[in-house]
Parts: C-alpha cells; sequence; structure tokens
C-alpha cells in the first residue's frame, strides 16, 4: 500500500518529459488518479516547504485571506509532499499550508508522491510563475537553480518554462546586481526594467546611488536610462568618444552585440573583445554564441 501512495503516478512522468510543462496538469494528474484512502490528513508540525521553493516573500493580506476562508471551509484541495527523512516536503500546496497555519489548523489533508528533486524544483518554480508573479530576482535565481542543476541549455530552459530566450537571458543580467540592490528589486522598489538599465553599469557605488535616485526622485525607466548615459557612468555598453572614428563606424554593431549577449563589447583595431565578470557569465556567453567547452 506505500508503494502504491508513493508511486508517481501512470502517465506522469511522461508529462515531466514534455518540454513544455505545465503545473496544473501535473496536479491534475495526481488528484484524479489518487484514491480516496490515499488522501490523508497531516500534522501541520510534520511538513516543511520545498527546498527548492523560489518565492521569498509571500503576500500576507492574500495569506491572511486564504487564512479567513479556510476558518470557514476547510481546504478543499489536498496539498502534494513528498516523504522525506523527517515528515514530509511539500510538493505544491505551500501557500495553503501557511494559511492552514495562521487559521490555527493543526492538521491538512494531503497526498504523497514520489518526486527526484530534479522534479520538485520544476514544480516549485513552474508553481509560482504559472500562478502567482515572482519577483524578477527570485525568477532569476530559480532559472540559474534550473540551468545548474538540470544541465539545461538557455534554449531548452525557454521551452520548458515557456518564456522567450532573451527574457531569461535579461533577468540571468539582474543577477550581478548587489545584493542590496536585488533586495529593492524584491521588495517592488524599483522595477525590473530600472533593475535591467542599472545592471548595465560597471560600478557598484554608481548603481546604488541612482537605485536611491530612483526610489526617492520616482525615476522612470526612460528617464533612468537618459541619466546614465552620459560620460560620468561606466556602462557595460561603452558609448564611443567622437575622436575614435573607427570605433563609432562600428559603435552600432557593438551595441546589436551587447544587446544580445548581455555584456560589454568593444570593436578596436579589428578586434571584438566581450568582457565577462565571472565563469558562470563566460559560459553564458558561450552558450548563447553556440561555442562548446
Amino acid at each position: 500500500m506505500e508503494t502504491k501512495k508513493r508511486a508517481l503516478g501512470r502517465g506522469l512522468e511522461q508529462l515531466f518529459n514534455n518540454e513544455n510543462l505545465d503545473v496544473s496538469t501535473i496536479e491534475k494528474s495526481i488528484y484524479e488518479s489518487a484514491t480516496n484512502e490515499e488522501i490523508i490528513e497531516l500534522p501541520l508540525e510534520d511538513l516543511r516547504p520545498n527546498p527548492y521553493q523560489p518565492r521569498q516573500v509571500f503576500d500576507e493580506e492574500a495569506l491572511q485571506e486564504l487564512a479567513s476562508s479556510i476558518k470557514t471551509y476547510g481546504v478543499f484541495q489536498p496539498i502534494i509532499v513528498k516523504k522525506s527523512i523527517k515528515g514530509y516536503e511539500i510538493i505544491a500546496g505551500e501557500r495553503r499550508f501557511r494559511a492552514s497555519k495562521l487559521a490555527g489548523m493543526e492538521k491538512i489533508p494531503a497526498i504523497i508522491r514520489s518526486f527526484t528533486d530534479e522534479q520538485m524544483m520544476e514544480i516549485a518554480l513552474l508553481e509560482n510563475l504559472q500562478r502567482e508573479n515572482l519577483s524578477a530576482i527570485e525568477e532569476a535565481n530559480a532559472y540559474k537553480l534550473m540551468l545548474n542543476k538540470l544541465n539545461l541549455t538557455q534554449d531548452e530552459l525557454a521551452l520548458k518554462v515557456g518564456k522567450s530566450r532573451s527574457h531569461i537571458t535579461n533577468l540571468l543580467g539582474l543577477l550581478r546586481l548587489p545584493n542590496d540592490i536585488q533586495e529593492m528589486v524584491n521588495d517592488s522598489k524599483i522595477s525590473m526594467g530600472h533593475a535591467r538599465v542599472l545592471s548595465k553599469l560597471n560600478d557598484e557605488n554608481q548603481m546604488r546611488n541612482m537605485a536611491n535616485r530612483i526610489v526617492n526622485e520616482k525615476f522612470t525607466v526612460r528617464e533612468v536610462e537618459s541619466l546614465t548615459d552620459s560620460n560620468q557612468f561606466e556602462r557595460s555598453i561603452k558609448v564611443q568618444k567622437r575622436k575614435q572614428p573607427e570605433a563609432r563606424e562600428f559603435k552600432y554593431v557593438e551595441d546589436l552585440l551587447s544587446e544580445k549577449l548581455d555584456a560589454k563589447v568593444k570593436i578596436k583595431d579589428k578586434k571584438i573583445e566581450i568582457s565577462f565578470i565571472s565563469i558562470a557569465d563566460l559560459n553564458r556567453i558561450l552558450e548563447i554564441i553556440n561555442v562548446k567547452e
């Protein structure tokens, strides 16, 4: 019986192998295949969040609303969990778990299934991407984790999560921002558009000063682009001086390459120079230009 309860379910493995994964389809398959005997009440104290949960901040107001509903009507849809060494790890339904705790509940209905770490990671990311908006930084960190742990290319990841390749590349570029600015994005103090402009700067002090001005002076993204386009700012997309005619001749190529690679590109003396800030950043650029190590 325990083997049956922990089985992933007929056809579910095939869903995980699809290029475009939909968390609703996975959950629906589990709910439809579960018998009444497999839906059991688990103590909240025995549960812990999915270790691959990308969300760092939960909407407290929305949780309180859900908690109020649970107090009145209970939890209609069981959460999905995996048996761990001590207790259970939540695969899907962390909001229901958190709201149940707020509602003062002691147990929650659950279905136990076996998942690999890779599948847990995919579920955690997709549940948030497809149902609730992650912050740009949370989404970027989730993509980075999937690329590293699942050995995916950016093209493969884009297909799996239903996003464009350029969207993923742009988000990964935000991880070059200092941690305090990333927190400002998580707290919705600055937008993804603002953050993307800041990530093009090379000086962290300039990044921080401009981030604070965005918050205090309510700059639009276009205003930040204009302000940081002066020679006072060291940008990853270098603005060439007029006294360098050869560089000006190829400036449009530099800009195109910089935009595509999300990195500083310089053309001089018939050479193309591409800057990178770490080994991981170099690997990202090599992948974009389809160069195998």
